[in-house]
């Protein structure tokens, strides 16, 4: 595993980590004040979803690293290695493509938010902060679609790059 690797994949669980935690900390804190005070914080609904939005891109990114995306294999099983080569390929292309637009067209949304000085709903926060977590979580998705993607065209094993990082983590837990 090169170096980028091992700090991106950091700076991937930091991210992660910190936005479960704030998520959790909120909505327990949000359960105990309706709870004791039968009123809620309004602003946590807002923060929560918004946290969510990069949780769900940077897990996303993290299940592509580790080659744990869902995935229906069906047909890829029924082919021949060349053929499930190609369909590959042709899977993790249109994975960077999609992708792109989702980073692109995030970008072009921040600047927007920005722009137009939209505020949130329950803050009054300047939008573009939580809209920027779109570009960023897509951000770290395509990098780890495109190395999944070069690694087809280079035609390393992914089996064999799997099984190393298994024995990898495995080294780590101990």
């Amino acid at each position: 595993m090169s170096t980028f690797d091992k700090i991106f994949g950091k700076i991937e669980e930091i991210i992660a980590g910190i936005c479960l935690t704030i998520m959790s900390i909120l909505a327990f804190t949000n359960v105990l004040a309706r709870y004791f005070f039968h009123a809620s914080f309004s602003f946590s609904d807002e923060i929560t979803t918004y946290l969510f939005v990069l949780l769900s891109l940077i897990g996303a990114s993290i299940a592509a690293k580790r080659h744990e995306h869902l995935g229906f294999t069906v047909i890829e099983d029924l082919v021949p290695p060349t053929v499930k080569k190609i369909l590959n390929f042709i899977s993790y292309l249109m994975a960077v493509i999609f992708t792109s637009i989702i980073f692109y067209y995030g970008i072009l949304m921040v600047i927007s938010q920005y722009t137009l000085g939209q505020k949130t709903a329950g803050m009054q926060w300047s939008e573009w902060i939580f809209g920027s977590f779109v570009p960023i979580g897509s951000f770290f998705v395509l990098i780890r679609f495109l190395q999944i993607l070069i690694h087809i065209i280079s035609g390393k094993n992914r089996k064999d790059e799997r099984k190393a990082l298994q024995e990898q983590r495995q080294k780590e837990m101990m």
